[in-house]
């Protein structure tokens, strides 16, 4: 019944999510394709070259079946079934200025009694402006604290931990907040969880908004284009080796299609990339590291 009720309502949220961006955007439209296969069906919404939005996916998708050995071994946990249900969605713009951004929820339940929310929201920037990146964090942070002053330190942590890119030795933007197997352990607890997660959901698009609406039409360089474009690449490696959200899908053999549209239309790896020293790249550069208090 949880999962049934909170499918309902992260699917109304789709589309608000979609209405929002389409309003910010000005030309841009999603197109929708819904999906059905033996585990579940969903609903894929994209937008492609909009005025602002080079590229966009917002995801819904309610999802049971056989909890099966590959996803039990990535869970750690004994099953005979599952229900999930979420929504995620990344956002790219074609102006370098505007970030990236990246947001999702979703609850997760197995027949032997545990369930749990996870999600979290992270902002990518090509260049970092610092007043934008507080801004982001502090509407991040009244979100969580309206519900619990411990949730963003804490997951604000586990998400500078989490969009991490080891192999680079550098996170993959300015964090958010990131959080999973946060079990309710009353339906008082399930209902402030799934409260939050909404609010989440809700406000990611009136961030986004914002952004669009401050940096979506000035004027750039080509050469600041290529640096967006490489940092995609380090976008597009994070989804593809180290992302939760992706490994599962692939293993719950979703909807294939859905679970990559979040890759940037275009990207580049140039060999041994490295920015002028004193340049505003070289400085993004500096930046990508953990434990930096943006509030």
């Amino acid at each position: 019944m949880n999962v049934t009720r909170t499918a309902e309502i992260y699917k109304g949220i789709q589309q608000t999510i979609c209405r929002t961006l389409e309003t910010a955007d000005g030309s841009g439209k999603f197109t929708e394709s819904e999906w059905e296969k033996e585990v579940g069906s969903g609903v894929t919404c994209v937008m492609q070259n909009g005025s602002i939005i080079e590229k966009a996916g917002v995801n819904f998708s309610s999802v049971r079946g056989i909890f099966k050995d590959n996803m039990a071994k990535l869970l750690g946990e004994d099953a005979s079934t599952f229900a999930a249900t979420g929504i995620s969605s990344i956002i790219h713009s074609g102006n370098p200025f505007v970030p990236t951004i990246h947001m999702n929820v979703r609850y997760f339940s197995l027949d032997n009694g545990s369930s749990w929310f996870g999600g979290g929201i992270d902002l990518t920037p090509a260049y970092i402006n610092l007043e934008e990146a507080r801004e982001f964090h502090q509407a991040v942070k009244d979100v969580c604290d309206h519900y619990d002053t411990t949730f963003y330190p804490e997951w604000k942590t586990w998400a500078d931990d989490y969009f991490y890119l080891p192999h680079r030795h550098e996170t993959r933007g300015i964090g958010g907040i990131f959080f999973d197997r946060i079990q309710p352990s009353n339906e008082n607890d399930f209902e402030k969880l799934l409260n939050f997660t909404s609010d989440l959901a809700r406000i990611y698009p009136v961030i986004y908004s914002r952004l669009m609406k401050d940096n979506g039409h000035k004027p750039y360089t080509e050469a600041q284009k290529k640096w967006q474009k490489i940092r995609r690449g380090r976008y597009v490696e994070f989804n593809l080796i180290h992302d939760r959200g992706t490994k599962f899908g692939l293993e719950s053999e979703g909807n294939i299609e859905s679970i990559l549209v979040s890759l940037p239309s275009e990207v580049e790896w140039v060999y041994q990339y490295q920015p002028q020293p004193g340049s505003p790249e070289a400085q993004v550069q500096e930046m990508l590291k953990k434990g930096i208090a943006w509030v």
